[in-house]
């Protein structure tokens, strides 16, 4: 049974019904199985079905292609419960409604509790399953997923952490970060260690830096009154852009069990060299917002121009951060993360740098391309690309560019799981891989946390402006050594920087 906290919310229906369905086409969720939504809203079991499936416009185009009796199937396995007006009510009477579903769809004692919830009330919703003694694993097994933002700071994670601890033991929670549930985030660790060309060259001997970069097309829309308490570093860098790095970082597990996978990740986490002098903090760190532009013919506002966005607000829409790794596979190899709002496009991306041949023997080549790269798309046009060197036809030895790519469009047929559905099904079966512990959120914290604390309280703390549609600050460049500039990915994974689609 999967009973959802803040069911009438729109994750429900945007994101968490629609990955259910598309399991239960591919015939993947169990034979008896119950979905009892739970929130404040006075809503009927009719009620439920009707806003997240008969009438949902994010399973509009998906249920005309199938029969009358095959969504009826589907729908006749949801339910609701009102909790009264309030999360801090006795759960009593959703205590007797669970078990009489469990009665009637014969599904056992195996229950996921999914908290679709602010965070303020998780420890209320633990303490009040627990009270109703709705966490006892004596006959089954029960299991809590939480979304994001979980904490703050550091601080506030700590006490989240703690406020579920007193209920669930840590193996029983899962705090879900959509980003791992991409296909292209996981094949980072098969990349790495299923290839022999790779996992050798994967160190400092070999790379000179790596390049992460997240960026959106789009502005805060309406989450403005959100965003402005939050920014772009506890909203992307702190959770899934740290994901990215332990899986990059990350020492070889001793086997893919879900523990030897997250050991490694909290250890790569925990060896991140964490800034602290002022110092360091300027020269290493960039914040900036967009300001207003015209893209394509259209008026942009800035982001103090967005609706629930204080007029002096220095939260920041793009966040470039330069660090490195203390241990001896990243010896001083930089890393350069950014992520960001109303970019030229929409992409997140992995590059690694490799280093240039000691000796150059062909010195036709354009100085700023001579290096090998590696690049991992993650979204959009999903693949893996690698660039290298070849010969120039015709008399001498001019050297070019050349790609050699994979797509995952090109496997035809497979299906690629969406990332809800894959997480869905992972907490389903107890594979707390792709879901974050609780040490390896404090260690991405306890990174962050000087950060955010300079950006407040440093002296001369700058807030750049970039105008909507280019690749930030200027002097984001400034952050990279030796080459000097950001690559500028393009929404096809074979774009170079230098070129642009005109139309």
């Amino acid at each position: 049974m999967l009973v959802i906290f803040g069911a009438s919310g729109d994750l429900t229906a945007r994101k968490l019904v629609p990955a259910l369905f598309n399991l239960f086409l591919a015939d993947q969720l169990a034979e008896n199985f119950v979905v009892l939504g739970a929130s404040r809203s006075d809503m009927t079991d009719t009620d439920f079905r009707n806003r997240t499936v008969y009438e949902s416009k994010y399973l509009k185009d998906k249920i005309k292609d199938i029969s009358k009796e095959r969504l009826e199937q589907f729908t006749s396995q949801f339910y609701y419960e009102d909790l009264g007006g309030a999360y801090d009510n006795s759960y009593e009477k959703l205590n007797s409604r669970v078990e009489a579903l469990k009665e009637k769809h014969q599904t056992g004692d195996n229950v996921i509790y999914y908290l679709s919830t602010p965070p303020a009330l998780f420890e209320t919703i633990a303490q009040k399953l627990a009270e109703s003694k709705m966490n006892d694993q004596s006959n089954g097994w029960k299991r809590v997923i939480v979304e994001k933002p979980f904490g703050y700071s550091l601080e506030t994670a700590k006490n989240l952490n703690a406020g579920l601890q007193k209920y669930f033991e840590e193996q029983q929670i899962y705090r879900i970060d959509h980003y791992l549930g991409k296909e292209t985030v996981q094949n980072l660790l098969v990349t790495r260690f299923a290839n022999s060309i790779f996992e050798p060259l994967w160190n400092r001997n070999y790379i000179h830096h790596v390049e992460i970069t997240n960026a959106e097309s789009g502005g805060v829309e309406k989450r403005g009154g959100y965003y402005d308490s939050s920014g772009a570093l506890r909203d992307m860098f702190q959770n899934h852009l740290m994901q990215i790095v332990s899986l990059i970082v990350m020492e070889p597990p001793i086997s893919e069990a879900p523990e030897d996978i997250r050991n490694e990740k909290v250890k790569a986490i925990k060896s991140i060299r964490i800034m602290k002098d002022e110092e360091t903090l300027r020269d290493h760190t960039i914040r900036a917002q967009y300001m207003p532009s015209v893209v394509d013919g259209k008026s942009l506002k800035g982001y103090r121009q967005e609706e629930g966005v204080a007029e002096d607000s220095t939260t920041e829409t793009y966040a470039a951060i330069k660090f490195f790794v203390d241990n001896w596979r990243w010896h001083d190899v930089p890393f350069y993360v950014r992520t960001a709002k109303r970019m030229p496009t929409k992409v997140t991306e992995v590059v690694i740098h490799f280093k240039t041949p000691h000796h150059q023997l062909f010195r036709g080549e354009r100085k700023d391309h001579k290096d090998n790269k590696l690049i991992i798309r993650i979204q959009p046009d999903e693949g893996i690309l690698i660039k290298f060197g070849v010969k120039v036809p015709g008399q001498g030895f001019m050297v070019e560019r050349a790609n050699l790519d994979f797509y995952y469009s090109d496997l035809g047929e497979t299906k690629v799981m969406q990332a809800y559905e894959r997480l869905l099904l992972d907490a389903m079966q107890g594979d707390a891989t792709l879901y974050a512990r609780a040490d390896e959120v404090e260690a991405a914290w306890e990174f962050v946390d000087p950060i955010l604390e300079y950006w407040k309280n440093g002296k001369d703390v700058r807030m750049y402006g970039y105008a909507s549609g280019v690749w930030g600050p200027e002097n984001a460049d400034e952050l990279i050594e030796g080459i000097g500039y950001w690559r500028s990915p393009g929404p096809n994974l074979t774009d170079d920087p230098g070129f642009c689609v005109i139309c």
